[in-house]
């Protein structure tokens, strides 16, 4: 249909017709056959001018390579006789929203050598081709030429500078950037934000979300998903709870995040309420909310319901396989989990370090000695995964259940690097339930080197000198543990109500307004089982 309307059309006008890459090209190619630029040569930049514009403003086809839109865009821009501004303009945004940021800064360097003025138009690209390349030193260079161009008054252009300082870290100079600006929008509220919580700073980040004029679905998403981020789970789920009832719709990272705080929590009945609301409104599961879903269920004991959920799904990534894997492993299905580990192959899904550290700590807790060998062995040397320390860990803890003490030492004393608090541990956990006194010893003088203020290790050696009727030395480590003054840390457990409500119990703590009727019940129950508390 195009080829028929440029026949009787000036290319320019037919262009303005095409709705894809696609047909672009063939406005293009019909142009060259019927030879258009041999005869009007004085048209040819104003045409391909026009074609380079039409490149940038028409959706990037995901049938065709990168590289091969990039040869395409960058040869049609070399045949312009003496390109403007304009046609810079679209040449450094093409390889930028194509992500070669590097080759977009070079265009921007060679107008700059060849005399043209950038406008505003110049500068978001420019930047955010800096940004995404982490260039700290290019950065303030384009912000001072910013200055000097007088495009600090461009709302896109301080939203952009905001950007890339916060993509560098530098979130404080992102702020003053910001403070210094007299036009703000969402957008830029929205990455000063994002920047704080990347930072770590979310105390900041809730400060400018309260003081912003007016908020998006991505203004709240990027502060749960800080909050989420950096353990503060009490605080999403208030913030999430507070954005329904200002009634704004969540995206899917604000569920995504939400989900994880209900998982860590062990909310089950608040995830429960965030599922049923998504399956309410029809929203898309995608591979993050499929992934958020699976592990929400998996942390909270419901592992069936987590298994329909991930094989009721198609679309799977690593991250989702890990969450299976990582689910069964911690609910002690061990058998299981390997044969999704097989499924996980036959799909073609590459693993990871996190797919082996699930796989181990299931073997372990299942028993299966053998298996866990035989992955520990091949994970290098079959799947092209390196051993980690987490995976040492995971092995001396396997080793110490099955009372492989002697051969657990083994392989810690011929790891490549030092073993860290976890490997010791597990090897000293191993030896207390095995009574091996002398390989405890070792491991618990690498575990007070490694850190001495850990209480824990001071009450494991006093179990092992306790089961080996060695009073002297359980007397002496009892009077170390008192001269250093360290303190082991009290457990906690979480128990939710069947209306939702949560309640935080801490070893050694009487403070609990109903403690008389919980020792009630604790000693009740230990009459039946003849366990005294």
């Amino acid at each position: 249909m195009l080829t028929r309307k440029l026949s009787m059309q000036h290319p320019l006008h037919t262009l303005k017709k095409c709705k894809s890459i696609k047909q672009l090209f063939q406005v293009h190619a019909q142009s060259i056959t019927r030879g258009f630029f041999y005869l009007h040569p004085s048209s040819s930049s104003s045409l391909l001018t026009s074609i380079l514009h039409s490149f940038t403003s028409l959706p990037l086809s995901s049938s065709l390579h990168p590289t091969h839109l990039l040869h395409y865009v960058s040869t049609v821009f070399h045949l312009i006789a003496n390109p403007s501004t304009f046609c810079y303009n679209h040449v450094i945004r093409s390889h930028t929203l194509l992500r070669f940021p590097l080759h977009g800064l070079h265009f921007y360097t060679q107008m700059r050598r060849s005399g043209l003025l950038p406008d505003f138009h110049t500068f978001p690209f420019v930047i955010k081709a800096c940004a995404e390349l982490r260039s700290i030193h290019f950065g303030p260079t384009l912000h001072c030429q910013c200055i000097r161009f007088g495009f600090l008054a461009d709302v896109f252009v301080v939203n952009c500078l905001v950007n890339m300082y916060s993509a560098f870290g530098r979130v404080y100079d992102a702020c003053q950037v910001f403070d210094g600006s007299l036009y703000r929008d969402v957008y830029g509220y929205n990455s000063l934000i994002d920047g704080f919580v990347k930072a770590g700073e979310t105390k900041r980040a809730r400060q400018l979300f309260d003081e912003m004029p007016q908020r998006d679905a991505v203004s709240w998403a990027s502060l749960l998903a800080g909050y989420s981020h950096n353990s503060q789970l009490k605080e999403a789920i208030e913030l999430f709870d507070l954005m329904f009832e200002s009634k704004v719709c969540p995206d899917n990272v604000a569920l995504v995040s939400v989900l994880s705080a209900c998982g860590q929590l062990g909310m089950l009945e608040k995830g429960k309420t965030i599922h049923s609301y998504i399956e309410q409104n029809g929203i898309k599961i995608d591979t993050f909310l499929l992934t958020a879903l699976v592990d929400l269920y998996s942390k909270c004991g419901c592992i069936e319901t987590a298994t329909n959920i991930f094989n009721a799904n198609k679309e799977k990534n690593l991250f989702t396989w890990n969450a299976m894997l990582g689910g069964l492993a911690m609910n002690g299905y061990g058998h299981l989990l390997l044969n999704y580990f097989s499924r996980m192959m036959n799909n073609g899904v590459k693993p990871d370090g996190v797919t082996f550290l699930s796989l181990l700590v299931g073997c372990s807790h299942s028993g299966l000695l053998n298996e866990a060998k035989k992955l520990f062995e091949e994970m290098e040397i079959v799947y092209g995964v390196p051993k980690e320390l987490k995976h040492y860990g995971s092995m001396a803890d396997l080793f110490g259940r099955s009372g492989c003490i002697r051969e657990a030492e083994e392989m810690i004393d011929g790891m490549p690097i030092d073993g860290d608090l976890f490997v010791w541990g597990s090897l000293l956990s191993g030896c207390r339930k095995h009574g091996i006194v002398d390989v405890a010893e070792k491991a618990a003088g690498r575990v007070m080197k490694i850190k001495p203020e850990d209480g824990g290790v001071y009450s494991i050696m006093a179990d092992v000198y306790v089961n080996a009727e060695r009073w002297d030395d359980l007397e002496n480590v009892r009077r170390l543990r008192d001269v250093k003054r360290v303190k082991k840390i009290a457990g906690c457990s979480v128990i939710q109500l069947e209306d939702g409500t949560s309640y935080e119990f801490i070893a050694g703590d009487d403070m609990h307004p109903m403690k008389m009727e919980i020792y009630q019940a604790l000693n009740g129950i230990a009459q039946h089982v003849d366990c005294p508390f």
